[in-house]
């Protein structure tokens, strides 16, 4: 049997697709729409702006666990935020699921260790610090999707 991939924590990943969910979240403020992104910690310190440095709640799915608890784990271990996402219907990738989730405008972000800080930023301001450009295609399509869903 082969090695399983496993996460920077050593957390096992799980062997079939989708790998990993991208949770995309999202407030209404005094009429504007702001996406939040986390600061990874990065060998290049609190710094540190390159590829994954700024991306939106996500991670690996572990074995057995189906993507739609995996994305609800990751915003919860990532944010303390623990409101549903829900799956876009923009298909993201084959390897990462998307999904979105709004949240309250006083919605309280508390940061895991993997994280340094957090900005809620209109998606003009988000997606260029999003990278590599795959983050950005996500976060896009994923803010797209918002306009597109059934009213609730």
């Amino acid at each position: 049997m082969a090695d399983m991939e496993r996460t920077w924590d050593g957390l096992p990943v799980a062997p079939e697709p989708p790998y990993a969910c991208c949770v995309v979240v999202w407030r209404e403020v005094e009429g504007s729409r702001e996406f939040l992104l986390l600061h990874r910690l990065a060998p290049g310190g609190a710094d540190y702006e390159g590829e994954w440095a700024w991306t939106p709640p996500s991670g690996a799915r572990q074995p057995g666990e189906a993507p739609d608890a995996a994305a609800a784990r990751e915003l919860a271990e990532e944010t303390g935020l623990t409101s549903r996402p829900t799956r876009a219907p923009t298909a993201g990738t084959p390897d990462v699921a998307l999904y979105v989730v709004e949240v309250p405008p006083d919605a309280e972000v508390v940061l895991d260790k993997e994280h340094d800080r957090f900005v809620w930023l209109s998606i003009e301001d988000a997606l260029p610090k999003c990278l590599p450009p795959i983050v950005a295609s996500g976060l896009a399509n994923a803010a797209a999707s918002i306009d597109t869903r059934p009213a609730t």
